[in-house]
């Protein structure tokens, strides 16, 4: 058994992993200031004996007692509705936030893993886009606060490995959707999903013509637990490599829901990605590891959960 910590435990990713280190007999510890989780999604297993809830914004010094085997840092707003509304926090996060997380790791000789984004890419001219790809990120654009707070807390892990010796993991996650999404997220999936079971309009940014992947969160934590195992401390992209347009999707979208839905189109936001495609040789090659969940099935689950919550 393993006493593991994940900050940012109480929102969409966090609430998964600490629901999977609980079904592996782990001891977990979940910190959240809940700026943007919910108590509600760890509200499932909250009683749990194995389970520990403590509200803290990791950007203050975190103080846990007793030893600590892994700690994952996922604390972060994460979608750009959040982090244009909180551009500071965010910023503070991914720098002060991975400080102290990584300050705590070293302190207590633990695995760290970072949770960083394929924003990290910005908006790219590679495709697919490879772990060696650096970017093509603005730093002074609405979206740089969480695409450059992210590549900063890639270099503080990567420092702390280097200087000193703190063994750690980089995840670049793609595009995940799956139950305990919020609604008003702010993303393709649960705005397409929020809009078609109410008969609204989906909101189609330019023309529907860029292109995103989208992997179900069941791969995500599948994939994240591989990479704890492995010997790699270099960023590895996790994602579904299969591109399909926004438009595409939105059809997709109205044809599972049933939804009568109208399409209204919108003015592209500044900075917005074209393409977003993962490629994952290196996860393949490292991990065996690749997405398992077909497209249709993830959407079918998670528009089942938004229908409960909508009805709720």
């Amino acid at each position: 058994m393993a006493r593991v910590l994940i900050t940012g435990g109480a929102g969409f990713i966090g609430s998964h992993l600490c629901e999977s280190f609980l079904e592996r007999g782990d001891e977990v510890i979940c910190v959240d200031n809940f700026l943007t989780g919910s108590r509600d999604n760890v509200l499932p297993f909250a009683a749990h004996e194995r389970f520990t809830l403590i509200d803290h914004n990791v950007t203050q010094f975190i103080e846990v007692g007793g030893p600590v085997d892994r700690i994952l840092h996922f604390a972060s707003p994460a979608s750009p509705v959040d982090y244009l509304e909180l551009p500071i926090p965010t910023l503070k996060v991914g720098s002060l936030g991975t400080h102290n997380a990584l300050g705590l790791a070293k302190a207590k000789k633990a695995l760290f893993l970072l949770a960083s984004t394929s924003e990290v890419y910005g908006d790219p001219l590679v495709r697919p886009q490879r772990e060696d790809y650096w970017g093509n990120v603005n730093p002074v654009g609405p979206r740089g606060v969480y695409d450059e707070a992210k590549r900063f807390a890639e270099a503080m892990t990567m420092a702390y490995h280097r200087y000193h010796g703190l063994d750690t993991r980089i995840v670049r996650i793609f595009n995940t959707y799956g139950p305990r999404m919020r609604m008003k997220d702010g993303r393709v999936v649960p705005n397409f999903i929020t809009q078609a079971l109410k008969g609204e309009g989906l909101t189609v940014y330019g023309t529907g013509s860029q292109t995103r992947s989208f992997l179900y969160i069941a791969d995500l934590i599948r994939g994240i637990h591989r990479l704890l195992e492995a010997e790699d401390h270099l960023p590895v992209n996790l994602g579904n490599p299969h591109e399909i347009t926004v438009m595409e999707f939105a059809k997709k979208i109205l044809e599972l829901t049933g939804s009568k839905s109208p399409i209204v189109y919108k003015p592209l936001p500044q900075d917005d990605p074209q393409v977003r495609q993962p490629d994952i040789a290196k996860a393949r090659q490292l991990l065996g590891w690749e997405p398992e969940v077909q497209l249709e099935e993830g959407l079918a689950r998670t528009i089942s959960y938004f229908s409960q919550h909508l009805r709720g």
